[in-house]
């Protein structure tokens, strides 16, 4: 069977996400799917958007999922909550109504007035309209006792005959605050109204009596009694976990990418399915994040996009699993989810939902070994003067990569590996520039990092974290393998990226394909054998790189992005020529002087050397 695709383009070029209905929610919504617009005509900022939106709808499957149908402790919960509220709205009414020394105060002020000649014998408005406070203020518990008695009357000519007019609006809230499933007219709507119909009742004749001064009175209706068990605790409107969330990541205090705020809502939304959509989020203790954890130590991996658990919560997911036997996440993984809670969390501690951040302390130990390591010499002779650098068959597809030909692959997958080799940036950073990120600075070539803080969609661009954005002199060895000659093709071709082509995943992660298409390459040419290479280990040995020039980290990470206190970076465009010149020292510090890339080089700066 076909794989189905969520992104669709109209004629006219909107990009729309396709959302495919749950089959047990198609009768709910009268249909298999339907198309919701991105708001774009760019390919990757649909990307980008597409599972965000995605997401949002899984939470509105949640939720319809987690509306339930009424049972009997809702029922008796309806009754007697109404009726506690009719005492209350009463007893609030009465310490509201006028005292006798405020209406003494009133009957003197009249006086007052009266003897300054505020208000004449003559003047029959003015005498009327001065009197009707104080009249007000004499009648006011008569009246009230008066509209409750009309009110009385009403609820028990209504009660036979099935009118339910003046009990709707209570009903329709108790049903909207519970998340239950109840229809408007269905037959637990009618029995609802009955009920509260009945509860109102029972608390307006309470009413009556304490006017009298009998405080005595029980309900007689044997049904308006206090209710026996407790119901489903729900969130306040607008204050769900996921709806906070949704604050939070608005605010994005930590000025994280908008990948890594779709990572964490999705993690997020895994301990959102073991507590229920609709749970308060002070629900959310070390209790919770203890039962959670323990799901994801066995939670498979991929499960999401894992046929066998297709419609599954974590719990089903990890239950099935145990018949299915996929590889669980890994510690490291398990960390993650715990670190993107653990950011919302302190979130929710600033702002008061919390009193405290219940993922501390949580995290399961962390493996010692290293997950990545950079290549050895061996590695990159062996890879550089492979078929994807010096000539392959074809680009239409990554198995043609491997087979020697004639085609000469010069895009962001020949340039992306040697500008890591010599500037340690992150795949993601340098497959986004900009043509206008790479500039001549005080005689200097260099490339900037940052992200858009504009709509230009063609532009679209992201960084890990704020730390992130730098300047980023281009290495001597760029330079000479023809990377400003690159740049230049692309600018007089009018081009607004240096690698138009690419892209982003459905995720909006950019270059997530390649990086995996090159785990695989690295396979095929036998250098990689299990875990530990990858696209990031050009990163890693970047880093070595400068420890053997002697260079200690404290000198060097913020080259790399990881600027801490003092050494952020500020005012981009702007860096003095000293500035520039450690930053292009230390640049032209990595080498790699046993890897052979003159092969790489065009012929014209070959000659230029010799």
């Amino acid at each position: 069977m076909a794989r189905r695709s969520n992104l669709v383009r109209r004629e006219g070029g909107t990009y729309y996400a396709r959302i495919y209905f749950p089959a047990d929610l198609r009768e709910h919504f009268g249909s298999e799917d339907k198309k919701v617009s991105l708001r774009t005509k760019d390919e990757a900022v649909a990307k980008q958007r597409l599972y965000p939106e995605l997401q949002k709808w899984e939470l509105i499957f949640e939720d319809i999922r987690s509306r339930r149908n009424v049972a009997a402790i809702d029922k008796a919960l309806a009754v007697w909550q109404h009726y506690e509220a009719t005492l209350e709205s009463y007893e609030r009414k009465q310490r509201a109504m006028p005292t006798l020394e405020q209406e003494n105060a009133e009957v003197q002020r009249l006086y007052r007035r009266i003897d300054l000649g505020e208000i004449s014998s003559d003047d029959i408005v003015g005498r009327i309209n001065a009197y009707t406070d104080l009249e007000l203020m004499r009648s006011a518990r008569s009246d009230d006792a008066n509209l409750r008695s009309r009110r009385l009357a009403a609820l028990k000519r209504a009660l036979p005959s099935g009118d339910h007019r003046f009990i709707e609006t209570a009903v329709k809230d108790f049903i909207a605050k519970h998340r239950l499933l109840v229809d408007i007219g269905s037959e637990d709507y009618r029995e609802l109204c009955l009920l509260m119909t009945r509860a109102e009742i029972e608390g307006l004749q309470r009413t009556l009596e304490r006017d009298r001064g009998d405080f005595s009175g029980s309900p007689k209706d044997p049904i308006v009694k206090p209710a026996v068990g407790r119901a489903h605790e729900t969130a306040a409107p607008g204050e769900t976990i996921i709806e906070l969330f949704e604050n939070y990541a608005r605010e994005n205090p930590r000025q994280i990418t908008a990948d890594t705020l779709a990572q964490a809502r999705r993690d997020v939304g895994t301990l959102v399915q073991h507590l229920g959509s609709t749970c308060p989020v002070h629900k959310i203790d070390k209790k919770a994040v203890r039962e959670w954890k323990a799901l994801l130590m066995k939670y498979p991996v991929k499960a999401t996009e894992t046929k066998a658990f297709e419609g599954m919560k974590i719990a089903q997911i990890v239950r099935h699993n145990e018949r299915v036997g996929k590889p669980v996440l890994t510690p490291r993984t398990v960390n993650r989810y715990l670190s993107s809670l653990g950011a919302f969390c302190n979130w929710l501690v600033n702002n008061g939902y919390l009193e405290s951040n219940p993922t501390s302390g949580m995290s399961l130990p962390k493996d010692k070994k290293k997950k990545v390591f950079p290549f050895k010499n061996e590695h990159m002779n062996t890879l550089f003067a492979s078929p994807l650098f010096v000539g392959c068959k074809s680009d239409e597809a990554p198995r043609f990569w491997k087979k020697p030909g004639n085609h000469l692959i010069r895009d962001h997958k020949y340039w992306v590996p040697l500008t890591m080799l010599y500037s340690g940036a992150r795949p993601a950073e340098i497959a986004q520039l900009l043509v206008s990120d790479v500039r001549q600075e005080h005689g200097r070539w260099l490339m900037d990092i940052t992200e858009t803080d504009d709509d230009d969609e063609d532009a679209s661009k992201s960084v890990k974290n704020v730390g992130s954005r730098r300047i980023v002199p281009i290495h001597r060895e760029l330079v000479k393998l023809g990377l400003l000659k690159h740049h230049a093709s692309m600018k007089n071709a009018g081009q607004a990226r240096l690698f138009p082509t690419a892209e982003r995943n459905e995720r909006g992660q950019m270059i997530a394909d390649f990086s995996r298409e090159f785990s695989r390459y690295l396979i095929g040419l036998g250098i990689k054998k299990g875990r530990g290479l990858s696209l990031y280990s050009f990163r890693h040995g970047a880093f070595d790189a400068l420890r053997r020039a002697g260079y200690v980290e404290e000198q060097f990470s913020y080259i790399f992005g990881h600027v801490t206190g003092s050494r952020v970076s500020r005012g981009y465009g702007i860096l003095s020529s000293g500035t520039l010149e450690q930053r292009a020292e230390l640049i032209n510090a990595i080498s790699y002087p046993d890897v052979v890339l003159d092969h790489l080089m065009p012929k014209s700066e070959l000659d230029d050397a010799a």
